[in-house]
């Protein structure tokens, strides 16, 4: 038996969609997601916590797949962000591995981020999975300090535990950034960003990541190791906004800008971090995720585009 947490998730959905096909799952939803509960699932209801009884929930269970998460937030406003990212995402998991450790749970799949690493690279210096971690933000320091506490458990419990860092994971239903580059690019609104030719950046389409997240499940050589995942081809901030165009059939419309005057801009508004996404380099090596486990991503960036802007051209695009 599999025990997914975060099944309501962008993530969770898709592989629980895959889980089922292979075998008995329990999901858990949070409260809140009772109506998304389906006659003849295994469902049970938590939320991440110091307080949280799993017991019940982990009975039979020999993997645990934990994707839930206090996740990333673009203008956080609470009163102490690191805080509350930490009782979620480190006390709620660590809560829920130890008793799955004592459950005698074989593997425990941890969905992290590549926030753990830091948040942009130098040219020729991709990230790598176990050099020294540098998070920056409150979600990033979380992961890393939860990804640091399964570690200890799993030396003191042998439960053995596999972490997975992806960096933007976007597909059908994606949001935020992602989604709004989209409407951009489909109502044909020229963006200034045509110029950054030089940045590289790695993401990873749903599928892939998904697909890699099951064959952790149960790779002999999955377990204590730290994994990144890409499309593995790197893309400037141009060429993305071209071939997501592409896939959208529309002309991308793009403005060569200098980089250092969209960096200034950014900075004169306060807003520093945008320019930084835009402009800057954020890339991964799979090389050990690709040798150790003779994976490979099963979907082209190309063909993931064309998925994401397919389904949301069916939907809410459909009246572009």
């Amino acid at each position: 038996m599999i025990l997914l947490t975060g099944a309501s998730g962008f993530v969770g959905r898709a592989v629980w969609a895959l889980l089922e096909k292979r075998g008995p799952v329990r999901v858990v939803l949070r409260d809140t997601d009772a109506a998304a509960f389906q006659v003849g699932v295994d469902v049970v209801q938590g939320t991440l916590s110091s307080e949280q009884d799993w017991v019940g929930a982990l009975k039979g269970v020999s993997v645990v797949i934990h994707c839930a998460a206090r996740v990333h937030v673009m203008n956080d406003e609470s009163a102490d962000p690191l805080a509350e990212f930490r009782r979620v995402n480190v006390d709620g998991t660590l809560r829920l591995a130890r008793q799955a450790a004592e459950a005698g749970v074989r593997r425990f799949v941890f969905l992290s981020s590549i926030k753990v690493n830091g948040e942009h690279t130098l040219p020729g210096q991709p990230f790598m999975p176990d050099q020294l971690p540098a998070p920056v933000d409150p979600y990033g320091v979380s992961k890393y300090e939860a990804e640091k506490g399964l570690r200890e458990l799993s030396h003191q419990t042998g439960m053995e535990v596999v972490i997975i860092r992806p960096p933007l994971v976007y597909g059908p239903g994606v949001k935020a950034n992602f989604l709004a580059m989209m409407r951009w690019l489909s109502r044909g609104i020229p963006l200034p960003l045509g110029g950054v030719t030089e940045n590289q950046r790695s993401l990873v389409f749903l599928d892939n990541l998904v697909d890699l997240i099951i064959t952790c499940i149960d790779h002999p050589a999955a377990g204590n190791q730290t994994f990144l995942v890409s499309d593995d081809e790197d893309l400037s901030t141009a060429a993305l906004l071209r071939r997501m165009a592409a896939a959208l059939g529309r002309p991308a419309r793009l403005i060569s800008v200098p980089v250092g005057l969209i960096m200034l801009g950014s900075r004169l508004i306060g807003r520093p971090g945008i320019a930084q996404r835009l402009c800057g380099s954020l890339d991964v090596d799979i090389s050990k995720t690709r040798e150790l486990l003779d994976w490979s991503p099963p979907i082209s960036v190309d063909e993931g585009l064309r998925r994401t802007a397919a389904h949301w051209l069916a939907t809410e695009g459909a009246g572009r």
